[in-house]
């Protein structure tokens, strides 16, 4: 490693310039100070001696700064090393990182999974760049697939390429990278889509149809009937369920997604749902997963039970809000019920409700 003080001469003055060597890299930083060079005949005046002798001091200066922020790893300078490292290897780590949140860590998981099938074998940090992301989103657009053998959403291709984005961000910061290709490639836009829902004869179609994994079973039908999102659902606890004679059965719990605490009061048709009550501490679902395999089962017993729809386990939130409004609930409980902390996030599934309405005024036509 060394920082050296250069001069070259440009026309009738002299350039200072560093010349930086570190692990095999040199590199030039042209620091815009410049010497008078003595003329052939004749000499320098006072006022140009003290320039020059000002200038190679700050120049100097900056040359042992610089030796220090290399020393201390703060200079931008590319470390072949780290650049020579396992992409794939460093998104693994920044996945398992994510282990105390299992929504969230499924979703890295999947990603993980699409970057593997992507890149084939592996890919080093040097190998990541701007054409890397362009055709990772290509391959995320027209040819990654879901287990259940579907084109991915436009929201999941938004979500696992900022997945790769925020790793290659977080490799910048901690200094793997010197340039960070994120900064040259649009993102993915996530088109918004219809929130798909199970209408009451479509649950009920589910209940009646057999699901290998029981307790993928319970816990969906569950969802569907309290609104809890999967992330509330897996780590909800015997803790957490209550009963009193005043309003009956009801869970208290704090939601993952905004940390807010809710109570939400459930049917006695909902609580006999529940396996055997174990010890307060116990999962109430206990074996339930997120996974590739674990939405596959989903998307089959969909399919088995007859219905055309891509249903995933948060449908299961939106089927509990949208027969909430079908059978009368006013709009301003649901959202309550939802944990919403404003309604205008709850009057999606009020618009849902207009549309199917107008739709069944339409069926009914006469010819006149």
């Amino acid at each position: 490693m060394t920082v050296t003080l250069r001069q070259r001469q440009k026309g009738n003055k002299i350039s200072l310039y560093l010349d930086i060597y570190h692990a095999g890299v040199r590199k030039y930083e042209y620091l815009e100070l410049y010497l008078t060079p003595k003329p052939a005949k004749g000499q320098l005046s006072k006022e140009q001696k003290d320039e020059n002798r000002i200038n190679l001091q700050l120049a100097e200066s900056i040359r042992t700064k610089r030796a220090h922020e290399l020393q201390s790893g703060l200079y931008g300078i590319t470390d072949l090393t780290k650049q020579k490292g396992s992409f794939l290897k460093y998104f693994e780590y920044m996945m398992e990182k994510r282990k105390d949140s299992a929504g969230n860590y499924g979703n890295w998981d999947s990603t993980y999974k699409q970057l593997k099938a992507f890149v084939k074998f592996d890919v080093t940090f040097q190998q990541v760049d701007a054409k890397f992301l362009e055709d990772f989103k290509d391959y995320l657009k027209n040819t990654a697939r879901t287990p259940g053998a579907q084109h991915l959403s436009s929201g999941t291709q938004c979500s696992y390429f900022n997945k790769v984005r925020a790793c290659l961000n977080q490799a910048y910061k901690e200094g793997i990278i010197t340039k960070n290709p994120v900064a040259e490639v649009s993102g993915i836009k996530a088109v918004s889509a219809e929130r798909e829902f199970l209408t009451i004869e479509e649950l009920q179609a589910l209940v009646n149809t057999d699901c290998p994994i029981k307790v993928l079973k319970t816990a969906f039908v569950f969802s569907c009937l309290t609104g809890l999102r999967w992330s509330d659902v897996n780590n909800l606890t015997w803790a957490d369920v209550f009963h009193s004679d005043e309003i009956g059965y009801y869970i208290r719990f704090s939601q993952i997604k905004t940390q807010e605490a809710e109570t939400l009061p459930i049917s006695d048709q909902v609580y006999s749902m529940l396996p055997e009550k174990q010890a307060d501490n116990n999962r109430v679902f206990v074996g339930l997963k997120y996974s590739a395999s674990y939405n596959k089962v989903l998307h089959d017993w969909v399919e088995k039970a007859g219905i055309k729809k891509s249903i995933t386990f948060h449908c299961g939130r939106h089927t509990y809000a949208t027969l909430q409004l079908t059978f009368g609930t006013d709009i301003y409980t649901v959202s309550k019920l939802l944990g919403h902390k404003d309604v205008k996030t709850t009057q999606i599934y009020g618009k849902i409700i207009d549309k199917r309405k107008a739709e069944a005024a339409n069926k009914i036509k006469l010819d006149l």
